[in-house]
């Protein structure tokens, strides 16, 4: 359980960890302008967008993924597929997110669906585990 513990603390500071490239591209911008920095990243353009772009994404993403970590964790539904779907999100939403940074937009979208997919395979799994009929998955 504690694996999945790790992942949900990592996965919930993801987005605090992407706003480094934006605070980055910011100061770029004729230095942070700390009264209105949402207004000053809306002008970013080219990988300071993208940087922001990414940023928001990792809140759109912890969702889903928090939601998929709390039904297995309280179903009781710990397996080891659930830890390996869980690990490899969060190596995939690191990947997502300097793959948008690096403007490698094929791979950066590889990497969200597959980011997508792992959380949605764990409800999937619990699910039908939990319904008696565990060879669909």
């Amino acid at each position: 359980m504690s694996t999945l513990i790790w992942c949900l603390l990592i996965a919930g500071l993801l987005p605090i960890a992407a706003k480094a490239p934006v605070v980055y591209f910011q100061n770029r911008d004729k230095g942070y302008d700390n009264r209105h920095p949402r207004a000053q990243q809306q002008r970013l353009t080219g990988a300071g967008a993208r940087a922001v772009a990414g940023h928001y994404n990792a809140y759109e993403a912890f969702t889903l993924f928090a939601a998929a970590i709390l039904l297995v964790i309280a179903t009781d539904q710990i397996t080891e597929m659930n830890q390996i779907l869980a690990v490899s999100s969060i190596g995939l939403r690191v990947a997502y997110h300097i793959f948008y940074l690096a403007n490698w937009d094929k791979l950066r979208s590889v990497a969200w669906l597959f980011a997508f997919l792992c959380p949605v395979l764990m409800i999937a799994q619990t699910a039908v585990t939990l319904s008696g009929n565990s060879s669909l998955l």
